[in-house]
C-alpha cells in the first residue's frame, strides 16, 4: 500500500504592517481604535516642531519635547494594546515599524540641529515620513461607507494648515490666501508657478505637501467611489431582501398546504379504520 502524499501548506512570508497590527485579536483590535486619535494628534504635533527646529540655530525645547511625547504616546498605545492580545510577543514582532517610528522620535528630539547636521535632517525627514504615513493608516477607516463628508471636512481642514505653514515658512507668501493658494497647487501638482517655494523650510514642506495631496486625493476619490457602490450596494439589498420576502411567503404557504394536506390525510386514515372496524364480524 503506497504512503500518503502529504502537500505542504503554503506558509506566508513575514509582512510589514504601516500602524497595528492585531492579528486578529478583537481585544487588541478595540484598544488599538481607542488610541488612534491620541496618535494622531500626538504625530501632528511633531510637524511645527520639525520647523521650528530648521528655523532655529538651536534645537527649541518645545519641538524635542514634542518628539518626546509622540514616541511616548505611540509607544504607550503600542504596548497597551500587546497587552490586550493573546500573544504580546508576536503581536511586537508583527509591528516594527511603529517600534521603529518610537526610536526614531527619540532620536529626532536628541540630535543637533537639522541645519547644522546633515545627517540630522535626513534623520528627521525618514521620521516625519514614517509619521505622515502613519496618521494615514490611523485615519483610512474614514473610506467607509457614509465617509465622504469626514473626508472632505478632513481635506479641507488640512489643507488650511498647509496654507497656514506655507504662509509661516514662505518669506514670498505674504497672506494666509496666498499660502492657501499655494498649498493647493502643490498638492494637487499644478505647479503655475506664480508662487513657489524658496527656502529649504518651505522646500522640505513641499515634499511633504505633495505626498499628503497624494494620499489625500486618493482616500476621497475611494470615498466618492464608495459612495457609489454604496448606493449600488442598496438597491441590490432591497432587491435580495425583497426576493427573500417573497420566498418566504412562498415557503410559507407551502407548510401551510403541507399542514393542511397531513391533517386531510390524517382525517381520511381515521374514517377509513372507523370504516373497517364497523365492518369486522363481532
Amino acid at each position: 500500500m503506497n504512503p500518503p502524499i502529504h502537500h505542504p501548506v503554503p506558509h506566508p512570508g513575514p509582512r510589514l504592517h504601516w500602524g497595528l497590527h492585531q492579528a486578529g485579536d478583537p481585544a487588541a483590535a478595540r484598544v488599538e481604535r481607542r488610541w488612534r486619535a491620541p496618535v494622531v494628534l500626538a504625530l501632528v504635533g511633531t510637524i511645527p516642531a520639525f520647523y521650528a527646529e530648521m528655523l532655529d540655530a538651536t534645537p527649541p525645547l518645545p519641538a524635542a519635547l514634542a518628539y518626546v511625547l509622540a514616541a511616548f504616546i505611540v509607544a504607550l498605545a503600542l504596548g497597551h494594546t500587546a497587552l490586550r492580545a493573546v500573544r504580546p510577543l508576536r503581536h511586537l514582532g508583527l509591528n516594527p515599524l511603529d517600534i521603529l517610528l518610537t526610536l526614531g522620535l527619540l532620536a529626532a528630539a536628541v540630535l543637533p540641529p537639522s541645519m547644522q547636521s546633515p545627517g540630522s535632517l535626513v534623520v528627521r525627514v525618514l521620521v516625519s515620513t514614517l509619521s505622515l504615513v502613519r496618521m494615514l493608516w490611523a485615519m483610512q477607516f474614514l473610506v467607509s461607507r457614509g465617509g465622504l463628508v469626514y473626508m472632505m471636512l478632513l481635506s479641507f481642514g488640512l489643507l488650511g494648515l498647509c496654507g497656514a505653514g506655507f504662509w509661516w515658512l514662505e518669506p514670498s507668501v505674504h497672506s494666509f490666501g496666498d499660502g492657501l493658494w499655494l498649498a493647493f497647487t502643490t498638492a494637487a501638482t499644478v505647479g503655475y508657478g506664480d508662487l513657489v517655494p524658496t527656502v529649504a523650510a518651505s522646500r522640505i514642506f513641499a515634499i511633504f505637501v505633495v505626498l499628503l495631496g497624494f494620499g489625500m486625493v486618493t482616500m476621497v476619490t475611494a470615498a466618492i467611489a464608495a459612495t457609489w457602490i454604496e448606493t449600488e450596494e442598496r438597491r441590490i439589498e432591497r432587491q435580495i431582501l425583497h426576493d427573500l420576502r417573497k420566498q418566504i411567503d412562498s415557503l410559507r404557504a407551502e407548510i401551510v398546504a403541507l399542514r393542511n394536506e397531513s391533517r386531510s390525510a390524517a382525517r381520511l386514515a381515521a374514517e377509513e379504520r372507523e370504516v373497517r372496524s364497523k365492518r369486522q364480524p363481532m
